[in-house]
């Protein structure tokens, strides 16, 4: 059974609250008028025969609108415009009603407007009063004393959440934010007491348990250093979700996690020519080629909420494409969706696929790219990532396709390795192919994705699973970073930059060392690197160098209409040397010639060492 204060907070009872705060209103208008004195016999008798038609009038209107469904307990500024609209039509009913039944005989001209005034009150007054009865209770609970980082937005939206969520498991204490404009105000109530850099002894100040980051519009250095300094504080801290899902609404106790890597290593969020990429992918016939990987999984994701007429996904890796097929056939149930199992390097597959779908926009993001592992199989990292290529490529000009963009990589630029020399090859192959192509063939060139398949990041969070030691090739070595979503959405835009023959080169930002993201991934964790996890040096890798290079100098960079992307000038072979290259290296891979295609990679990518 329910209990009474159930009882008093159901929709009736709020009708029945507000249908009896109508009569209040109306007699109380009339004693205001009055001077708060013996209401006139001729006064009180109108009011009290005008007073059945005015609660009809107003009840009705208050149904109409809803009020009674509103929550008292999270009352807020729309519930009070609903309030003043529902005070406003009722009393200008109830007025009409009265003019044609009486004229309006005994109605004082001043008894509307305090009718009005005294409703309003008389409705919104005790819906205010509960709320922040509720929220002053809360705020007396039993929950882990909690200090928000940001006084903004997100931080109010969090507040508000905190005290709303019925486990109590935090207490608002304070807010520590940089604005001199806010220190020493209050938010929702909650004081302003500090700024970040005084987060630690806040802590110690206030005997506070916990920190919950409230800054998702912050960039990677601002995070680095306020979570530095929760780490000085010793307690544990979360943050809310990035800047989308604060726009989404998303602030909530149940969406605060922990501080993951990506935050710390994260960049500014991405504005992108969302008219202009659809206008180019909307409508359109997409076909992606290693549908199944990181990057891959990703642009079917994004196409797939872009609207194709059908996108089509090629991969090799059975269970790869399995997941993503089955993720996409959930999230998009009305996409046209076509999955074919096969190897881009196999004719027919590539034929068939062709064929099948017609498809007018190919993403080719098949290849392999695990550069120790391909140094000892020259021979597959160029039959996939070079044959793959001329194959998808080569049947993309057959079929007068619209546009063909590369997935390349920064490792492409001055290779050590075959791995890049091969996606070097195949950037090649492009622009070999766009002479003269109706076909737009075009290359995104970047580096290293957080949290890709066979990257740094899970290898590090496995290690320190592990209890380590976390393994680093050498303290000076660095690399380029960016989020899967942030790679994706920036290849999207380049797809329909291009017009033909181009490597767009994606701003990566400032190079991270791998040390330091040992050593934040492992604080993170809730450790302390070298004392608890230890980081063991172990020496570059074959075809590993220090440093990588997004674009060769004599490149000439242009800039695009996008920021955040600009345009290499390619640099081209010559079509008979080109032609003549790729046949030789067909041959080697006829021939499980490693040397021979070792040697046609030296001829074919100027500087790559590996020649023999």
């Amino acid at each position: 059974m329910k209990g009474w204060h159930d009882r008093l907070r159901s929709p009736s009872a709020a009708f029945g609250h507000d249908l009896l705060m109508v009569p209040v209103a109306w007699l109380a208008a009339f004693w205001l008028r009055f001077n708060l004195d013996t209401i006139p016999p001729e006064y009180l008798q109108a009011a009290l025969l005008a007073l059945p038609v005015v609660m009809v009038v107003e009840g009705g209107v208050v149904w109409f609108l809803g009020l009674y469904r509103g929550v008292w307990r999270f009352a807020s500024l729309p519930d009070l415009e609903r309030i003043l609209k529902a005070v406003l039509i009722g009393t200008v009913l109830s007025l009409l009603v009265l003019f044609v039944a009486s004229r309006l005989e005994n109605v004082p001209r001043s008894v509307p407007v305090l009718f009005a005034i005294a409703q309003l009150l008389l409705l919104a007054g005790p819906r205010m009063a509960y709320r922040w009865f509720k929220d002053r209770r809360l705020d007396l609970s039993s929950g882990k004393r909690a200090l928000i980082v940001g006084a903004g937005r997100a931080g109010e939206m969090l507040v508000r959440d905190l005290r709303r969520d019925r486990a109590h498991a935090y207490v608002p204490v304070g807010f520590a934010d940089d604005a001199s404009h806010r220190l020493g105000r209050e938010v929702q109530g909650v004081p302003v007491i500090g700024t970040t850099a005084e987060i630690p002894e806040l802590v110690r100040q206030r005997d506070l348990e916990l920190i919950l980051l409230a800054v998702p519009s912050a960039n990677a250095q601002q995070m680095q250093r306020i979570v530095a300094r929760c780490e000085e504080a010793g307690v544990p801290f979360r943050t809310v979700p990035p800047l989308e899902s604060l726009l989404a609404g998303q602030v909530s106790v149940e969406a605060l996690r922990p501080v993951s890597i990506e935050d710390l290593l994260g960049r500014e969020s991405v504005e992108l020519d969302w008219d202009g990429i659809r206008s180019g992918l909307a409508g359109k016939r997409v076909l992606v080629t290693g549908a199944g990987g990181s990057i891959g999984s990703e642009l079917c994701r994004q196409i797939a909420g872009i609207g194709p007429a059908e996108l089509v996904l090629l991969e090799h890796a059975e269970f790869n494409l399995y997941r993503i097929d089955r993720e996409l056939r959930r999230d998009y149930p009305s996409l046209a969706l076509t999955t074919r199992l096969g190897d881009v390097t196999d004719a027919v597959t590539v034929e068939a696929a062709f064929r099948q779908a017609s498809p007018q926009v190919i993403f080719h993001a098949a290849a392999y790219k695990q550069v120790p592992l391909l140094e000892s199989q020259v021979r597959e990292a160029v039959r996939n990532n070079v044959l793959g290529t001329l194959r998808v490529a080569r049947a993309t000009a057959a079929h007068n396709c619209e546009r063909f963009i590369l997935i390349s990589t920064d490792k492409a630029v001055h290779p050590h390795n075959v791995m890049g020399a091969t996606k070097r090859v195949a950037e090649l192959c492009c622009q070999g192919l766009a002479d003269g192509a109706t076909t737009r063939f075009t290359a995104v060139r970047f580096g290293n994705v957080l949290d890709s398949a066979g990257s740094v990041v899970p290898l590090f969070r496995e290690q320190i699973a592990a209890g380590g030691p976390v393994t680093v090739t050498d303290p000076n070595i660095e690399r380029y970073f960016m989020t899967i979503p942030e790679a994706c959405q920036l290849i999207l835009q380049s797809a329909v930059l291009g017009e033909g023959g181009e490597v767009f080169v994606l701003d990566m930002g400032e190079p991270i060392k791998i040390r330091y993201l040992a050593e934040q991934m492992i604080r993170l964790s809730g450790k302390r690197p070298e004392l608890d996890i230890p980081i063991c040096y172990v020496g570059l890798r074959p075809g590993e160098k220090l440093y990588e290079e997004l674009f060769y100098a004599i490149e000439e960079l242009r800039p695009t209409p996008h920021p955040k992307i600009r345009m290499a000038r390619p640099v081209f072979l010559g079509s008979a040397l080109f032609r003549d290259g790729v046949e030789r290296l067909l041959k080697g891979l006829d021939n499980n010639d490693d040397s021979a295609l070792k040697e046609v990679l030296h001829e074919l990518v100027e500087g790559w060492p590996h020649a023999e």
